[in-house]
């Protein structure tokens, strides 16, 4: 199932990276220092994962229907912090749910229009799309992945769920795939690279170093931005070894390296060009360590590469944020911890939390209404000598916490992207 061409052997072979003496790469150890901004701009995150997750159950079900007491039994599933309904009452423009004896929840007409608006933003963006798929089969040494490992980081990349039926057919002199992936995309299938692109084989730094080039009339050597936060400091031994380090020739993480000694700093200087590329290539420049990590085999990364973005802190930061280690591309966002190259795929995300924002300030607005009502009641009944319903008081009392606990769920954390 590797692409067989004796035309991309030559091609693989003539991109041979040349190689000094084996050295073996730094011991010394950097401290990892908490970034608060990028920090930030994960947590910020959270309740749009969790209604992603909860709407795609649904959204996953036969006919997009699901009977409402299954959804509520998948909470765990999902990770919500809260009870499904209680979330759901939060952000009521999320799904609809049908009245008893037997609710079903469903899309929203806002969903519905949402998933229209996605369907020709993904349609718009196809060519993108393909590009960034096909980059992630260039930078594997097989030049194929299995289906599985791609839709396991489909989202991170931009990928639509249904890719291998709405993408892949569009470019068959792109992609080829091997094997029956089945209805979920989880059986025994590859997706190989049909003919390697030339073009496609130029990472994020060359093209950045082609674009100074450009600019200033001299051919810069590629090589990777250091920009350490605020207070963070590096010993001396260690600034020396960066030093020295980041004088390497660049490796490019569409060549082919498999002659590198693996303890080298030639090695690790190829090892953080895959990583910052595959951060590059993802919608939102960052991506956990879990979904990483399946792509060790394919990527030759060593078993220890986590280690290796804590040991270049000036390019990446790990966030320990939503109970998962989340790599982060540091130049890729600003001091306000906003993106400073915005993806265009990033519009779904902005439209799907603009849906949820609306929703929760109805929600919220209806909740000011039945706090006013019920203060009238207890006037009129102090006045008359009466207590309310004790079910009246607690109802209102569950729905004023939920509403009033918005940003104090902080449990949430534990969700994984």
């Amino acid at each position: 199932m590797l692409l067989p061409a004796a035309a991309a052997a030559a091609a693989a072979a003539s991109r041979l990276v040349p190689l000094s003496p084996c050295r073996r790469i730094s011991s010394l150890k950097v401290p990892w220092k908490r970034d608060p901004v990028l920090d930030a701009a994960i947590t910020r995150d959270r309740r749009f994962r969790q209604a992603s997750r909860l709407v795609r159950e649904v959204l996953l079900s036969p006919g997009r229907r699901l009977l409402f007491r299954y959804l509520t039994k998948r909470r765990e599933r999902v990770k919500l912090p809260v009870r499904v309904p209680t979330f759901l009452r939060r952000y009521p423009t999320l799904l609809s749910v049908s009245p008893p004896p037997e609710p079903i929840a469903s899309p929203s007409p806002q969903l519905l229009a949402f998933l229209d608006f996605a369907s020709r933003l993904y349609e718009l963006h196809a060519p993108l799309l393909a590009s960034r798929l096909a980059k992630l089969l260039m930078i594997s040494s097989t030049h194929a992945l299995p289906v599985t490992k791609i839709a396991s980081a489909k989202r991170d990349f931009g990928l639509p769920d249904d890719f291998l039926v709405s993408l892949v057919p569009k470019y068959p002199d792109l992609f080829r795939l091997v094997g029956d992936p089945g209805p979920d995309a989880s059986g025994n299938a590859f997706l190989e690279l049909v003919a390697w692109d030339d073009q496609l084989a130029r990472s994020v730094i060359e093209l950045k170093a082609d674009k100074e080039a450009d600019v200033v009339g001299i051919r810069l050597r590629p090589n990777f931005t250091v920009k350490l936060p605020k207070g963070f400091y590096l010993k001396k031994e260690m600034r020396e070894w960066v030093r020295d380090w980041l004088e390497l020739p660049y490796v490019s993480p569409y060549a082919d390296a498999s002659s590198l000694c693996p303890a080298s700093p030639e090695a690790e200087k190829r090892t953080i060009g895959v990583l910052h590329e595959l951060l590059s290539l993802t919608v939102e420049r960052r991506m956990a360590l879990p979904i990483i990590a399946k792509f060790c085999d394919e990527y030759r990364l060593p078993n220890a590469f986590a280690n290796a973005f804590t040991r270049h802190p000036g390019i990446f930061y790990v966030s320990l944020k939503g109970g998962i280690k989340t790599a982060v591309l540091r130049e890729a966002y600003d001091e306000k911890g906003e993106l400073v190259d915005r993806d265009p795929l990033l519009e779904l995300k902005e439209r799907f939390v603009a849906i949820m924002e609306e929703g929760h300030k109805k929600y919220l607005e209806d909740l000011k209404r039945k706090r006013e009502a019920l203060q009238k009641e207890r006037e009129v009944a102090g006045r008359e000598g009466v207590k309310l319903p004790v079910e009246m008081e607690e109802q209102f009392e569950e729905d004023w916490h939920s509403g009033a606990s918005e940003g104090d769920d902080d449990t949430d954390d534990a969700c994984a992207q």
